[in-house]
């Protein structure tokens, strides 16, 4: 399976957030064959996801709240065993946090199924701070305090072909 390449973060703390993307596809489960398909810091190469291009992931973020920190932006197969688990994501942008709305392309190792989750890290302390820091993730399914912010794959996963996939998810805050 050839490696991938992707955008943005989560770092464990996809639990707050959000979540956007396309309706999942029952069959084909992309799986990374060897550890070095995983935890791959990829830069936010727009060009990636121009037409033509692919298999990738076009992640609209909106709802930014402010321009401090960090958005990273992590892509997971789509299974139960890798999603929202230490260490198994496949791709990862990182970038400068923007008020408002921000893309990011992640790029994925073949076509198949897919999450996507993003967490904005206000203050750049690589932890997660409920009451300042945002999440998102794909298909954007609504978090309470029952789930504590972790859907299940199910309510995130989507397809992506062997072109770009385009979705658009809504950061979450707590406060």
């Amino acid at each position: 399976m050839a490696k991938m390449k992707t955008i943005a973060a989560l770092g464990g703390a996809a639990t707050l957030a959000g979540m956007a993307v396309a309706g999942a596809s029952a069959p084909a489960f992309a799986q990374a064959s060897s550890a070095s398909d995983y935890r791959n810091p990829v830069p936010n190469v727009m060009r990636n996801c121009a037409p033509g291009n692919g298999p990738a992931v076009r992640v609209t973020i909106n709802g930014i709240r402010e321009a401090n920190g960090t958005i990273r932006a992590q892509v997971y197969n789509g299974t139960k065993a890798d999603w929202l688990t230490s260490g198994k994501w496949l791709n990862r942008v990182e970038v400068p946090a923007r008020r408002g709305r921000m893309t990011v392309c992640l790029p994925v190792p073949e076509s198949g199924n897919y999450a996507v989750a993003v967490r904005h890290d206000v203050n750049n302390n690589d932890k997660t701070d409920l009451r300042t820091d945002g999440g998102a993730m794909s298909n954007n399914p609504s978090i309470n305090i029952f789930n504590l912010g972790k859907p299940g794959i199910d309510k995130t996963r989507f397809s992506v072909g062997d072109g770009v996939k385009s979705i658009s998810i809504t950061m979450k805050y707590m406060t």
